[in-house]
């Protein structure tokens, strides 16, 4: 290493030791920088996860610009361990198990009841002191820092190569914002510089060192008072075996797995074997059969000891032995010395010189926690061989005495995401837990972070996905990912089925949630009937069951029936005073039991889901049943889940976009083109905070447009106006027709306040258009239509052209077709020849 080499990584750029002396010297100025900016999760995630893909490409760029400055015991095995630990479903896995959610560093409400707001935030600066001969360690250890937020710099041994700092610049380079290369700092240099640790550790508020006693202490000797030392030192672990298992010759085998796995190199291989018993005999025939087991395992690869290992392994045989004339051992080795076997009737645990040697020790149960809570500093992993019965009451015991992982054996080496690592979360001591404790004035605010900053969000990439195109990848989802089905209501078509993990049906109904406190529900005081429909796997009710579970509401999960009188008496019994359901069951049961309810006199809140009331029924709600809020519960799909909520400001199709799941894009309806700002196109949706299935651009079939400004709530999560569906322009006769026009002139020239429905047929001679309004709010049929032509000049013209028949009759609400699964009133049914009519029933 020349002294002119630019072997350190500072913020995007490789620089030599001059500079990286003056920037050392500059390092709290720095730090202050960068934390001024916060960085979100998904920034980390997406790098993450394009890195990993990048290095499963053997031939890819990636791969070859890091190949030159591979260890040499690197290669393939390396590049598969980075990848899985960088995938964007392990790393969610783990910010889910040790901080509790996908999204941490967001300012969320613990308790719905409470203005009171929570996040983990980041320490600061993380210092990392690498260990050598140990590549993944340190850009993984680097990696730990950034899932929290924080900058981190990293030392790494002068005698490793340069692996660690261009693999973090590599994932520097997956972040077009910059925010990831600003939080990254690698230097490489020898422990003998101590002023540069000096340096490193001075302005840290965390300093993570690996490695033993003497390292540790070496560091300790820079911390600043206050700050955090995180100690991952080295462990020992054991396997303990009854006497029912060590004669299976499977167990047998699963050891010697765990012994030469690793060549011993993790801590936790089993560097001791203890068997339940006190028995010489029983101990001796054991390492006879562990010696074959060892035996028949493949030869390691040749491997150059350095003097201080071969050392320690040669002593470690010599000493034991001298000690088989005193009779207190007896060892077992191969040949070559490749593996020893160590039979000792002293039980104290004993560090092994490793490279396939392991000590063999009689320890019974009644003595264990003696015997091992004296080591508990060093006990990392018991590998237990035991009946069920057994293996409950031992792995107890060995967590009692010190212990902090049990795994079976022929698994001590294996982990899984989210692991505690030494018996802790490593995020959870790079973090710090914070609170802010606000006042009503905040009620409606489900996270703070909304009303600081808008969300920095990346631009999707990649084709348009219709529904057709999801379909098909839900038949390639791994079923480990499809934990719960649902279907849609099939309003649209032939019903689709969605898949969703459980995590992500947690994560999204947590995001619905949210979204029903910013629209004004109260869970410490509302009372809420759920009137969604139920069964036939439709998702519905359940998910405002599971939001209202998560939410802490009151609720009665009485579902939408056909007995309206039940309904209306429950309600009452109950003293609901508000209603989730579909406009068109809501509006039915309302005038269905009209006398009731007015007299009853308790309902104030109306949130509706699937469907929309016009301005007049909103105002049919507020002066006829006094009811004083009239929301969105969410705005959604059965497929992507909560897309959008309503503000106590949004009024109509406004709501914000739940930017913390998706990105929203706005294109042409011809053309995958942007739309101009405030324009009408379809909206195209990027699921991101999901594992079990990722849809990329999905055009929902929804028209809308985005508006401009900050919302006078305060938010600035995004706002967009439904503007209503591909579907409700209809291609009658010659002439398109919008339904949503329709509506406003029933609204506008006739004051119509009911449901509406639009009907389209083939006649033997011409096309029908048939216009369905509700008997109980209806104007004359015949006046209605003289005030539908006159106000619309192509239904007008079609029909002056005898290309369209077009009617209006008044019937119940009943009458009207309805999607047989979740009892939506589709705006537009089109049962004309040839075309495909979704599942309908009146």
């Amino acid at each position: 290493m020349t002294a002119t080499a630019e072997h350190h990584y500072w913020q995007g750029a490789f620089i030599a030791d001059e500079e990286a002396a003056r920037r050392l010297a500059e390092l709290p100025a720095t730090v202050e920088a960068v934390l001024a900016e916060s960085l979100d999760t998904e920034t980390v995630l997406a790098a993450c996860d394009s890195l990993a893909r990048a290095l499963r490409d053997p031939a890819g760029p990636v791969r070859d610009r890091l190949d030159p400055h591979l260890p040499a015991d690197g290669g393939p095995e390396l590049y598969a361990e980075l990848a899985d630990f960088l995938d964007r479903g392990a790393l969610t896995r783990k910010l889910r198990r040790e901080l509790g959610g996908a999204t941490p560093q967001r300012l969320e409400r613990p308790d719905a009841r409470e203005t009171v707001f929570e996040a983990w935030a980041p320490v600061g600066l993380v210092a990392h002191i690498a260990p050598g001969n140990a590549p993944a360690v340190a850009p993984l250890s680097l990696l730990e820092g950034l899932l929290t937020g924080n900058v981190n710099i990293l030392k790494t041994s002068s005698d490793d190569t340069a692996f660690g700092a261009h693999l973090l610049a590599e994932l520097a380079a997956q972040d077009p914002t910059g925010a990831l290369a600003r939080r990254i700092i690698v230097l490489r240099f020898p422990s003998a510089r101590q002023e540069w640790l000096r340096l490193m550790c001075a302005p840290a508020d965390a300093v993570a060192v690996w490695g033993g006693e003497s390292a540790v202490a070496g560091v300790a000797a820079h911390v600043p008072d206050g700050c955090r030392l995180v100690a991952w030192g080295h462990k020992i672990s054991f396997g303990y075996l009854t006497r029912d298992a060590w004669s299976d010759a499977a167990v047998l085998e699963a050891l010697a797995h765990d012994i030469c796995v690793l060549e011993q190199q993790a801590c936790s291989n089993p560097q001791v074997v203890y068997l339940d018993t006190e028995e010489t005999g029983e101990l001796h025939a054991f390492c006879d059969r562990l010696a074959a087991a060892l035996a028949a395992r493949p030869a390691p690869a040749a491997q150059d000891l350095d003097p201080a290992e071969y050392a320690e392994l040669t002593t470690t045989e010599h000493l034991a032995r001298l000690e088989e004339h005193l009779g207190l051992t007896r060892v077992l080795a191969a040949p070559d010395r490749s593996w020893r076997v160590i039979a000792d009737i002293r039980p104290a645990l004993t560090a092994s010189p490793l490279h396939r040697t392991v000590w063999v020790k009689p320890l019974p149960r009644h003595r264990l926690m003696a015997t091992l809570r004296p080591m508990r500093r060093y006990l990392q992993t018991a590998g237990l061989a035991a009946g069920r019965t057994d293996t409950a009451e031992l792995a107890a015991l060995v967590l009692a005495a010190g212990a902090t992982r049990v795994t079976p054996l022929g698994g001590m080496t294996e982990g899984y995401a989210g692991e505690p690592h030494d018996g802790v979360y490593a995020l959870q001591r790079y973090s710090r837990r914070v609170a802010v404790r606000a006042d009503d004035r905040f009620a409606t605010t489900a996270c703070l972070d909304d009303l600081g900053q808008p969300p920095a969000v990346p631009r999707p990439t990649g084709p348009l996905l219709d529904k057709a195109a999801v379909q098909e990848l839900n038949a390639g989802v791994d079923r480990r990912d499809a934990e719960l089905y649902f279907r849609s209501g099939g309003s649209t078509g032939t019903p689709a089925l969605s898949l969703f993990t459980y995590e992500d049906y947690d994560t999204q109904m947590r995001a619905a949630a949210r979204g029903l406190l910013a629209a004004g529900y109260d869970p410490a005081q509302d009372r809420t009937a759920n009137l969604f429909y139920s069964g036939g796997m439709y998702g519905g009710f359940i998910s405002f069951f599971s939001v209202l579970e998560r939410l802490g509401g009151v609720q009665l999960p009485i579902a939408a029936g056909p007995d309206h009188r039940a309904v209306a008496e429950i309600i009452v019994a109950h003293e609901v005073d508000t209603l989730f359901g579909m406009p068109s069951y809501l509006w039915q049961l309302l005038h269905a039991e009209a006398d009731l309810l007015r007299s009853y006199g308790g309902l104030r809140k109306v949130y509706y889901g699937g469907e929309h009331f016009t301005e007049r029924q909103r105002r049919t709600l507020t002066e006829t049943f006094g009811i004083e809020v009239v929301h969105s519960v969410t705005y959604g799909s059965t497929d992507l889940g909560p897309l959008g909520y309503q503000c106590a400001h949004s009024t109509g199709g406004v709501h914000h976009l739940h930017a913390d799941l998706h990105t929203l894009e706005i294109v042409e309806t011809g053309a995958d083109r942007p739309v101009e700002p405030g324009a009408t196109g379809r909206l195209v949706f990027t699921t991101r905070a999901r594992r079990g299935q990722r849809l990329d651009r999905y055009v929902i079939g929804d028209l809308g447009r985005t508006l401009p400004g900050r919302c006078p709530c305060g938010s600035h999560a995004p706002r967009f106006e439904l503007l209503g569906r591909l579907g409700e322009v209809m291609r009658v006769a010659t002439y398109f027709v919008n339904q949503r026009r329709l509506v406003a002139i029933a609204q506008e020239h006739l004051d119509y306040r009911g449901e509406m429905q639009a009907v389209l047929t083939s006649g033997p001679e011409r096309e029908a258009l048939t216009v369905l309004l509700e008997r109980s709010h209806a104007p004359d049929p015949a006046a209605a239509r003289g005030a539908f032509l006159a106000a619309y000049p192509e239904v007008r013209s079609a029909v002056e052209e005898k290309l369209l028949d077009f009617t209006v009759e008044a019937v119940d609400g009943s009458a009207m077709l309805r999607t047989a699964t979740s009892g939506k009133l589709p705006a537009v049914v089109d049962r004309r020849r040839g075309r495909r009519a979704p599942d309908l029933t009146a």
